[in-house]
């Protein structure tokens, strides 16, 4: 069992995409490697990039990509795709975008679907990140699947939050404000050769400058043109900045804290839904729907003597 983590640790990418394809099938025997490759996680930087749908965050995380690599870091990619809930599948583009990356050894890239899940994330988003991790990936970079402003999840598993947006979106930042534009640790304009550009990018910067005065971060607001490269420069000195202001008087132990303990909290809640559905398993609940319906039970009565049910 331990042999797949050790080629993972090694940066075996074969063992990595297998062990990444046992969490999404929820493999029975995934806990028990995910508890083994646990103490070797932690060390690399996480990026969340989010944003609407063709904001270009694919192409943005190309460049970001090769900027880490000629800086010396390796990068590992999940790229979350939205999983249709028609047949289960996902569309899986992301991989194929970023196709000249697969060439560096230094790169390894992975997209995954959301499950269905409302908050840009897939439920196996923050073990498949871990993987990356282990394999020693100096910079691990989430792309989630640009649902709009309730794309937040990321905040809870990366530690720095980049929000890319472009001219278009110049009517949605009101509805922005009161989601994710407020967790942004680095706002990206893209597209920001377009004539619209302009007034958004100072709309923009005058809504994080009221947001975040005196909170020691100063969210910066910085204009490219992915598909040129213009303005990565500057992205990359945004987002190392705020690496080291997140690393000193350990602010980022304190956020990986707080992730830490909401994330405890929703696997624990899953795992007691699971335990009370296999509890509900074992008697006919429909007899008790049927006594509670025609009067001869109280619903309430009925769900307190359920849940002593449980608990024997």
């Amino acid at each position: 069992m331990s042999d797949i983590v050790a080629r993972v640790r090694d940066g075996n990418i074969r063992s990595a995409g297998r062990l990444i394809s046992m969490i999404e099938a929820g493999d029975p025997s995934i806990e028990a490697l995910l508890s083994l490759i646990y103490p070797h996680t932690g060390k690399s930087f996480r990026i969340g990039v989010t944003g609407p749908p063709g904001a270009g965050k694919s192409t943005l995380i190309c460049e970001l990509a090769g900027a880490y690599l000629a800086s010396g870091r390796s990068v590992g990619i999940i790229a979350v795709d939205i999983t249709s809930p028609f047949t289960g599948g996902a569309l899986l583009g992301d991989r194929i975008r970023m196709q000249e990356l697969t060439r560096d050894d230094r790169v390894f890239i992975r997209s995954i679907g959301n499950d269905g899940r409302p908050g840009g994330l897939s439920r196996s988003a923050q073990d498949a990140m871990r993987v990356l991790e282990a394999m020693g990936k100096g910079v691990v970079i989430v792309e989630t699947a640009g649902v709009g402003q309730t794309d937040v999840d990321v905040v809870d598993s990366v530690d720095a939050v980049v929000l890319v947006t472009v001219p278009e979106a110049g009517d949605e930042v009101q509805a922005l404000k009161a989601g994710i534009l407020e967790a942004a640790d680095v706002i990206v304009l893209n597209k920001a050769d377009r004539p619209e550009a302009d007034g958004l990018g100072t709309e923009l910067q005058e809504l994080v400058t009221g947001d975040y005065v005196g909170a020691g971060w100063q969210v910066p607001v910085i204009r490219t043109a992915a598909s040129t490269g213009d303005g990565v420069d500057k992205l990359c000195e945004a987002i190392n900045a705020y690496e080291t202001y997140a690393k000193e008087e350990n602010r980022l132990g304190a956020r990986r804290k707080l992730q830490l303990e909401k994330e405890m909290r929703t696997r624990l809640r899953e795992k007691m839904i699971a335990t009370v559905d296999h509890s509900l398993d074992r008697i006919d609940l429909s007899e008790v729907v049927n006594l509670v319906n025609k009067g001869e039970k109280d619903l309430y009565e009925v769900v307190k003597d359920l849940v002593n049910f449980h608990k024997s």
